[in-house]
């Protein structure tokens, strides 16, 4: 399975202390939501690995010297959030 952007969201901005700006277009508008520095890294993780959320857990670990299974749990419970906020979807791997 792979974790995407809901169609619909777009980075606007990234600043230069690594946190994240999401726009959302939706029926009644734009909305912004905002992440900080570790949730940013867990967007740009997942980006650069294709959705592929294993991957994803595996550069988080290198990056912050963690086990890889304590990167993993943190990136589901993100991933979780943002699901349930419209912001990640699931798909299917082909």
């Amino acid at each position: 399975m792979r974790i995407r952007p809901t169609p619909g969201v777009q980075v606007a901005s990234v600043d230069a202390d690594g946190r994240l700006e999401l726009r959302a277009d939706s029926g009644d508008g734009p909305h912004l939501y905002r992440c900080g520095p570790v949730a940013t890294a867990m967007w740009i993780a997942l980006r650069r690995n294709d959705g592929d959320a294993g991957a994803a857990a595996s550069l988080l670990a290198q990056m912050w010297d963690i086990e890889p299974d304590y990167a993993r749990a943190d990136l589901d419970i993100w991933v979780e959030d943002m699901r349930d906020a419209g912001l990640l979807r699931a798909e299917p791997s082909l």
